[in-house]
């Protein structure tokens, strides 16, 4: 795969293509409750919402569904919240503090459970969330520290774990994407195992690999994250961030 200039040509940041990346985390999602966590999938839902998924439920986190800048637009009750959660009907983007080759993710601990050498956030919401809707996974720094053989306690239940748990936890489970600093990785190989679906302009797939602390699976040809339109690149820089907040998340 060659080096692309196409950064260099549109000026397209690095932060920009992860936005784009996360947002085609909600294409094709239809009628549902975005629920990002962080600020590049952040802009990256509300994108979506501004262009190719119209009909995606956005909220500010508290009580209130919103448009894409912000404004709101309706009233969201904890109740009719808790109704979409245990329904499917909410696609999640969570963080990763560590993250292993079949999407198992850790934000509680690092280290043995009963003697941490790191204490975290806790698993919060993340068994519920990965049994009941989608979840994705958003890493902003994609490091071997992150992206591990074995995550030290599971929170988010990745593809082996629910399988040993059975059908009542693989009823609604799906992981559709991982989006990093470097690229967008998937499940989508036989034994749902982690794949470099594509890396980032600027970013080659050896780099992806020497960050990476397990054997991904990949295609012969990686292909370059998408680009984003001239249209999508103006409601990201003068609708939903014109303060440039996301380039303070990701530099290129």
């Amino acid at each position: 795969m060659s080096e692309s200039t196409s950064t260099a040509l549109s000026g397209v940041t690095r932060a920009e293509y992860c936005v784009i990346a996360c947002a085609e985390a909600w294409r094709d999602n239809g009628e549902v409750l975005a629920s990002p966590m962080g600020l590049i999938p952040s802009v990256g839902a509300r994108l979506a919402r501004h262009t190719f998924s119209p009909d995606l439920l956005l909220t500010d986190g508290e009580a209130m569904l919103v448009g894409p800048d912000g404004t709101p637009e309706g009233w969201l009750p904890y109740r009719q919240h808790l109704a979409l959660v245990t329904g499917g009907r909410r696609h999640v983007m969570m963080g990763a503090s560590q993250i292993d080759r079949f999407g198992n993710q850790n934000i509680s601990c690092v280290g043995d459970w009963e003697r941490p050498t790191r204490q975290l956030l806790g698993v919060r919401g993340a068994p519920v969330n990965t049994l009941n809707n989608p979840v994705s996974y958003w890493v902003p720094k994609h490091s071997k520290r992150v992206f591990v053989e074995r995550v030290d306690m599971i929170g988010g239940v990745g593809y082996d774990s629910a399988a040993a748990a059975g059908p009542t936890a693989t009823r609604f489970h799906r992981i559709p994407r991982v989006v990093s600093n470097l690229g967008v990785f998937d499940f989508a190989t036989p034994d749902h195992s982690m794949r470099l679906a594509s890396v980032h302009p600027g970013v080659t797939v050896e780099e992806v690999f020497a960050a990476t602390g397990f054997e991904l699976a990949v295609a012969d040809e990686v292909p370059y994250t998408r680009e984003p339109s001239s249209a999508e690149l103006a409601s990201i820089r003068e609708v939903i961030d014109p303060r440039g907040l996301r380039d303070r998340e990701v530099r290129g």
